[in-house]
């Protein structure tokens, strides 16, 4: 089954708890945090604290997906914060091995990211070691943006890589899904949407906008 992803950053800052347990009553799989800082990507938004606050709000799997640069500095605070899952970026990851390692070691999942640009080949050594790859369907940095419709292709070779290693390995796609986007990029071979506006900008609030998902992902909960 596919599974969904709430993304918090088109959710109301000013009612967190409430969305996040308005995902959780409708079933989400987990919870997509984006932090970002401003260096790295073009925007700020959430940090520590809040990974925190939503840990006590939760139980759900806190998918954080470190948009941030020097992420090694930060990753044992956000895994003390309660985050299940911790991905980081190809790009900021001159030592990725070494990272991934640290991430595996503070008891979280580790995934990496790779933005819309970057070569599917600078995964390929560390896939004997994630749980997860991201493939970022846009330019990272701000919710809204259409999906790109190249990534569906690369989605689909990330896919055979990965069959090639004989692992488990969730691939995961955030940017532009939709209703209309996710049955490609299911049938890519994608097993986690990252949704922020279908979700929490659906006319049917978060549990309409969830259940979309599923019936686009051909699937039910």
């Amino acid at each position: 089954m596919v599974k969904i992803a709430p993304s918090i950053l088109a959710a109301d800052f000013a009612d967190l708890g409430s969305a996040i347990r308005a995902a959780d009553a409708a079933g989400a799989e987990y919870i997509h945090v984006d932090v970002m800082d401003g260096n790295f990507v073009p925007n700020i938004t959430v940090g520590i604290s809040v990974v925190a606050a939503m840990r006590r709000t939760t139980r759900l799997p806190l998918d954080v997906h470190l948009m941030i640069a020097a992420p090694d500095n930060y990753l044992a605070d956000f895994a003390q914060a309660g985050a299940d899952i911790l991905t980081v970026h190809v790009e900021a990851c001159p030592h990725l091995h070494r990272t991934v390692q640290q991430i595996r070691e503070l008891g979280v999942r580790p995934g990496v990211v790779l933005n819309p640009a970057t070569a599917l080949e600078t995964v390929r050594e560390i896939l004997p070691y994630v749980d997860q790859v991201l493939i970022m369907s846009v330019n990272p940095g701000f919710g809204g943006q259409s999906y790109i419709p190249t990534m569906t292709a690369k989605i689909a070779r990330l896919a055979a890589m990965i069959a090639e290693t004989g692992r488990a390995i969730e691939i995961e796609v955030d940017g532009g899904v939709d209703v209309n986007t996710t049955p490609e990029i299911v049938a890519a071979g994608a097993g986690v949407l990252v949704a922020g506006t279908a979700v929490f900008g659906h006319p049917g609030g978060v549990a309409g906008g969830i259940a979309a998902l599923r019936a686009a992902a051909g699937n039910t909960p």
